[in-house]
């Protein structure tokens, strides 16, 4: 049966996933560190250690091909994507194989830039919009039947 798996420690939309969780009945499992407090409505809460890693790993180790994935780490997106599940950003930016590397490279380019003093830009504050976005693609994403084998 199909979940979500929320990459919770700095996730800005678990109140928008938490509605749409429940409006589809879909389980979903909130995944932080211990030094984080996750309070939901919906869902089971799983705290890990503090590694830097540690939810990442419990993630990789748990999802089953066709979850959905709620991160903003693109490491980590590409991890679940190789094992056949789904990722989506809380921008509401579905990722693909076919966009994943490029996503990759643009953010080692970014990084390498960074360490060399350059200013790659601000982020942008949170907008409206951009939960607007996220409802729509996780919407499509739940509305999304998985594939027999």
């Amino acid at each position: 049966m199909m979940k979500i798996m929320v990459d919770a420690d700095a996730c800005p939309v678990k109140e928008i996933i938490e509605t749409l969780a429940i409006k589809y009945s879909i389980q979903v499992i909130w995944v932080a560190s211990i030094e984080h407090n996750i309070e939901n409505k919906y869902g089971q809460v799983i705290q890990v250690d503090h590694a830097p890693e540690a939810a990442d790993l419990y993630i990789v180790n748990h999802i089953q091909p066709y979850d959905i994935v709620i991160t903003q780490d693109l490491g980590l997106a590409s991890l679940v994507l190789a094992k056949g599940a789904r990722a989506l950003t809380p921008l509401g930016k579905v990722l693909h194989e076919s966009n994943i590397d490029t996503l990759l490279s643009q953010r080692f380019m970014n990084t390498k830039a960074r360490r060399q003093g350059y200013r790659i830009g601000k982020t942008a504050a949170r907008t409206s919009q951009d939960d607007y976005h996220f409802t729509q693609a996780l919407r499509e994403l739940l509305k999304e039947k998985p594939q027999e084998n």
